[in-house]
């Protein structure tokens, strides 16, 4: 009997993933854990492409064009025409309004239509969760060097511009003065790099500097709770530009300041209509009052989302699934048990210069108990980028601690003890 006169009963769960990335390969693996029949539709080249260890869990590889959304939305629905897909679920960031239109288009779960914009659009999400009420940073739109100017004037100094569609803090600068702020946009408009095969939009945010420690609310929403697992302490590089350098699960926020931090997500989901799934809502806390970065309604990058399952037990990757598939996250077993009070990635740099020829001490990061796991990004001899964004990470290491407060102090250690050879 084909497939498509097969009832679901009498099949497995068949779930397609849309360009797995990053943290979105998870979901890849999860899904083949849990049983499903995996489909993967990926361009297949360059950064779109099944990453190494991916590839056997996935059944089948849909190959085309998944920034063409018409021949992404061409494929797919001619695929569940023959093999009927029980959910559809973006891999990436940037796969979220075309899975969301296709999930609509075949009557699958997923976010509503009016999210598509507010919850990729930095700008529009700033307007609708003003809108609701919540503090969120002054801020204008610019995308010419005369709003650039214009900005200047409204927003005033310092202030932080940023890509209002990017991700990974690429081109995401402060800066204090009008020149630099100029400086800030002819850079991004030149730059001519792409990311997941989409070109840099000259499409940005001009907006205040808002001081105070910065964190990300990590969580999803079901059945119109917001539940907030970890509020995750962010350690950036140095300024004017905003490099993740690592991340500790869980923070030590007080009680009551995570209240509000809960409180205030779950305010902003409703503003830019993210009903469910995962989230990942970026914070600062100016005197403890949390004033909106961004938030994406994806899971979290830079392993975040294993960091999360390490010190809470719950697996925001079957969260997702259970999503997208129209199921509580209990009927994919998404809770588990825990492995460690605490858990941070630490990333490393070698700032000033353009390639390395050894990292001293790495070996010793890596036989030290509480690491879990270490990783090169750029090996020894490869050209260095700036330490603008996430490029310019060299590599990593994963570890375990029995509080944030000591996870501070391994981080710490950890980045004084591997040193960089020219």
């Amino acid at each position: 009997m084909p497939d498509s006169l097969r009832s679901t009963a009498e099949r497995r769960t068949r779930v397609l993933i849309v360009e797995p990335v990053s943290s979105g390969t998870r979901t890849v693996e999860d899904a083949y854990l849990l049983g499903f029949e995996v489909v993967v539709a990926s361009a297949g080249v360059d950064d779109r492409s099944l990453p190494p260890g991916v590839a056997g869990f996935v059944g089948t590889l849909l190959t085309v064009d998944t920034n063409d959304e018409q021949a992404l939305a061409d494929a797919v629905v001619a695929y569940h025409a023959e093999h009927p897909v029980d959910a559809i679920v973006p891999g990436a960031e940037f796969y979220i309004p075309a899975v969301t239109r296709l999930v609509h288009r075949l009557g699958l779960p997923g976010l509503p239509l009016e999210a598509i914009d507010p919850v990729r659009n930095k700008a529009l999400m700033r307007e609708r969760t003003a809108a609701a009420g919540l503090r969120v940073p002054r801020h204008v739109r610019a995308g010419t060097p005369e709003e650039i100017n214009r900005a200047a004037e409204t927003i005033g100094f310092p202030c932080v511009i940023k890509p209002v569609e990017s991700s990974g803090s690429i081109h995401v600068r402060r800066a204090d003065t009008a020149g630099e702020l100029r400086a800030a946009f002819e850079e991004l408009a030149a730059d001519r790099r792409l990311d997941l095969g989409f070109a840099m939009d000259t499409q940005v945010v001009v907006e205040e500097y808002v001081t105070g420690p910065e964190f990300s609310a990590d969580g999803y929403v079901h059945d119109g709770e917001v539940v907030v697992l970890s509020v995750t302490r962010k350690l950036l590089g140095p300024e004017p530009y905003f490099v993740e350098l690592g991340h500790i699960v869980p923070s030590d926020v007080p009680a009551d300041v995570l209240e509000r931090v809960t409180e205030y997500v779950r305010g902003v989901t409703e503003a830019v209509s993210l009903t469910s799934g995962p989230f990942h809502c970026e914070l600062r806390l100016p005197e403890d009052e949390p004033v909106l970065i961004e938030i994406a309604a994806r899971l979290p990058g830079d392993r975040i989302t294993e960091l999360v399952q390490r010190a809470t037990g719950t697996s925001m990757s079957r969260v997702m699934l259970a999503a997208y598939l129209g199921r509580t996250p209990q009927e994919l077993r998404a809770d588990g048990e825990r492995e460690a009070k605490c858990a941070g990635i630490r990333y490393f740099t070698a700032e000033g210069l353009t390639s390395y020829s050894e990292l001293k001490g790495w070996d010793e990061v890596a036989a030290r108990p509480e690491v879990t796991e270490t990783g090169l990004v750029i090996a020894a001899g490869e050209e260095i980028p700036p330490l603008h964004d996430f490029r310019g990470r060299i590599g990593y290491a994963l570890f375990s601690a029995d509080s944030p407060e000591q996870a501070r102090e391994i981080w710490q250690s950890l980045g004084e003890t591997v040193v960089p050879v020219p």
